[in-house]
């Protein structure tokens, strides 16, 4: 049978913590919450520190992850059949409207991006692949909830806290699936100044292979409103020009 190896949980959770506490840590901190002892905290940080994936800082002391890690993962993920599909699709995308593109699955209470591909214009948005999303507050969130059936719809609104993060964000669930269902019936979804303030997004929802997924582009009200239409005549035509058959 497989061994349990400590050292590689504790450096995972060691990572899981930063990731927590979003700040630069001293040893006897990361002690703390991995409830370990300093000396052990301390080699594991400077094997990390070795090997390129965290940093000390030379006034303070603390430690914090480098870019090392991320760039390993991105690349992991660049074999993902879900990461190729998507990608594919935000790229034609990104193309054919100049408009920063995003490709998310389902995750549990939230939606994962897995590809994404800046826009041209000067003044866009930009996700980054494997961000976590709030279902409530984005285009690609809205429209993974129109595919679901209603059940699955409130469970997966009521997974997570619902946090208002811009000004027009909605946080009561009931308001929230009326607006998806209202959304739905129309036949496409967005968030105007629910997610950042001063940016619209539009979404639609998708199956890559059996997986849930949607697809959004998002920029400045003023551009996004003005193309509206032509944006998604354009967001239909890259879904059935790349065969991934609408939720």
């Amino acid at each position: 049978m497989p061994a349990y190896v400590p050292a590689a949980a504790r450096t995972l959770a060691l990572f899981e913590v930063f990731a927590r506490e979003k700040s630069e840590l001293l040893v006897s901190d990361v002690a703390r919450f991995l409830e370990l002892a300093d000396s052990s905290c301390s080699d594991l940080l400077h094997t990390l520190m070795k090997e390129g994936y965290v940093m000390r800082t030379a006034k303070t002391r603390r430690f914090y992850p480098t870019g090392k890690l991320y760039a390993t993962a991105l690349e992991i993920s660049r074999n993902d059949p879900l990461y190729m599909a998507g990608l594919e699709i935000v790229e034609l995308l990104s193309e054919k409207t100049g408009e920063s593109a995003f490709c998310a699955i389902l995750d549990d209470g939230a939606v994962k991006v897995v590809a994404t591909a800046e826009g041209s214009h000067r003044l866009r948005y930009v996700l980054h692949t494997g961000e976590r999303i709030a279902l409530h507050a984005s285009a690609l969130g809205k429209a993974v909830l129109g595919s679901l059936d209603e059940e699955e719809m409130r469970r997966q609104l009521r997974l997570k806290p619902l946090r208002k993060v811009a000004r027009s964000t909605l946080v009561d669930t009931n308001q929230i699936e009326q607006n998806i269902k209202a959304q739905r019936e129309r036949g496409w979804y967005s968030v105007e100044e629910e997610g950042t303030d001063g940016v619209l997004a539009f979404g639609l929802p998708l199956l890559l292979g059996s997986t849930k997924a949607a697809i959004s582009i998002a920029g400045p009200l003023e551009r996004m409103h003005s193309k509206q239409e032509a944006y998604l005549e354009q967001m239909r035509k890259v879904i059935v020009m790349i065969g991934a058959d609408k939720s």
